[in-house]
């Protein structure tokens, strides 16, 4: 159950800056301390920035759904419908390319309720199959994958800055 106050909507192009920020902001926390800050710093600048993801918002491949807390972003998950890997031989797929929740957030039931809606937004649009990846070092996200009815299916490779990582790639079916 979503903490009241907390709101789920769609991203548009006026969220990208936000977004770019929070994603950015995030991201650093939970990877830096195992990570070069070579690697982290050229992985953000690669990855965030309000061109970057104004980019990503206006495709029509691309969903971002934002947890807001009033104005705040307190999570969000960016789907791309039709995006695939080679693990991954389902019909109809959907990746979620990235899930990040708050700290603050953790455990107050924000996680379960966007992956709920991220499953419908994909549902909705004519997906069959979810898929993702997760760090191997991140069990705690794997945890939660698997509760959310994700399947370890293999690894794939993750070039963080300039260092190749092990994910695993997690697939639910949405039928």
């Amino acid at each position: 159950m979503m903490p009241p106050g907390l709101v789920i909507r769609r991203a548009t192009v006026a969220d990208a800056a936000a977004l770019a920020a929070f994603g950015r902001r995030v991201f650093d926390d939970w990877y830096r301390p195992d990570n070069t800050t070579e690697d982290i710093e050229l992985h953000l600048e690669q990855t965030y920035g309000a061109d970057l993801q104004r980019a990503e918002l206006e495709s029509p491949d691309v969903t971002v759904l934002l947890v807001l807390d009033g104005e705040a972003i307190a999570a969000y998950a960016f789907l791309q419908r039709g995006l695939t890997i080679e693990v991954v031989e389902s019909p109809a797929p959907w990746a979620i390319v990235r899930f990040y929740v708050d700290r603050p957030w953790h455990g107050r039931g924000v996680a379960g309720e966007l992956m709920a809606a991220a499953a419908e937004t994909a549902r909705a649009g004519g997906g069959r199959t979810l898929w993702l990846t997760a760090w191997e070092r991140n069990p705690r996200a794997q945890a939660f994958y698997a509760k959310a009815g994700f399947r370890d299916v293999g690894t794939d490779t993750f070039v963080l800055g300039h260092s190749p990582q092990v994910d695993r790639v997690l697939v639910r079916a949405l039928d």
